[in-house]
């Protein structure tokens, strides 16, 4: 991918339903050589509520990647520089676009927290982030190791 074609947006809600997909299919191909089968479908059932979703997406700073027209990934922060969701599609993966979402999403806050994935873990390290610690999210009764990261700019 030629990256002066990467386009980074703000988020729409018309762009809910394909980020819904995106979060989807990356979780369950991308993350599928860290996790089982059985977490990756508690960690995305595939009847996620949009509505939820739409509001949250609303409320943080979200940023959309496009190429060629094409969603290639999302990400989001808060005001007190939680950075809640980063995905990238499985299309897209090591084109920098993880770099670039978050190099915007990271401008302005001094303090950045997040909780990231196994397969997500040596990305933000990386990027200057530090394991505070090792966690245990709970989703649909199915435990999921995770790790809460921060980086101080």
């Amino acid at each position: 991918m030629d990256s002066s074609k990467l386009i980074i947006r703000a988020y729409r809600p018309a762009d809910c339903p394909e980020l819904l997909r995106l979060f989807f299919d990356t979780v369950h191909t991308v993350n599928a050589r860290d996790y089982s089968p059985e977490q990756l479908d508690a960690w995305a059932d595939g009847s996620p509520d949009a509505e939820a979703w739409g509001r949250s997406l609303l409320e943080h700073f979200t940023l959309v990647a496009e190429t060629s027209g094409i969603i290639a990934g999302f990400g989001d922060i808060d005001n007190r520089g939680y950075l809640d969701r980063l995905y990238v599609h499985k299309d897209f993966q090591g084109m920098g676009i993880a770099a670039a979402l978050c190099n915007r999403l990271e401008m302005g806050h001094e303090h950045i927290t997040t909780y990231a994935s196994i397969t997500a873990r040596p990305f933000f390290q990386k990027r200057g982030y530090r394991v505070v610690r090792e966690n245990r999210a709970v989703r649909h009764g199915i435990e999921l190791l995770n790790y809460f990261m921060e980086k101080t700019l």
